[in-house]
């Protein structure tokens, strides 16, 4: 039986740290679901059809990955899919007790699903969607922080703001 594990989130927009998860994923799961939120609470710089696109650019070279979208609990798409495993990147103590408590509700909708936390290496451990968006709203670079199709994508969208 195969090993899916799903990876949600909003990915607005997915970055180098993003990416290290997935591929440190694919050493424990067969396949890794990139499931992309539409996200009602927050306001996404890029649209869901655009953040699926550059995911699924950013991944095209990694067998065993999917990149879909998702709406409602998570847990129930979990099991819909057959997943065994919910994965969630966790950068600093302070991420520890939010994800900890998503992974509790989680527990409690679906007692088969687990958790599993995975860091990026230190060099990514400081590195958020806010920031790169931030740094890239202000004309900063941000290579090497996301991959190069979500770089063009970020330089492409703040041309017109500036």
């Amino acid at each position: 039986m195969k090993k899916v594990a799903v990876y949600p989130g909003t990915f607005d927009p997915f970055t180098i740290a993003h990416l290290e998860i997935v591929k440190r994923g694919l050493r424990i799961f067969d396949e890794i679901i990139i499931a992309v939120a539409p996200s009602q609470k927050k306001q996404p710089l890029f649209s869901l059809e655009e953040r699926l696109t550059m995911i699924k650019k950013s991944v095209e070279d990694l067998d065993g990955v999917r990149v879909e979208a998702f709406n409602g609990l998570l847990a129930d798409y979990v099991k819909d899919i057959k997943g065994i495993a919910i994965i969630r990147g966790l950068r600093a103590v302070s991420d520890f007790e939010y994800e900890m408590q998503m992974a509790m509700m989680n527990r409690r909708l679906n007692a088969e699903i687990e958790t599993v936390f995975l860091m990026p290496s230190e060099e990514y451990s400081f590195l958020t969607s806010t920031a790169v968006k931030e740094v890239a709203s202000f004309g900063g670079p941000v290579k090497g922080l996301v991959p190069e199709v979500v770089e063009k994508a970020l330089k492409e969208k703040f041309k017109v703001k500036q």
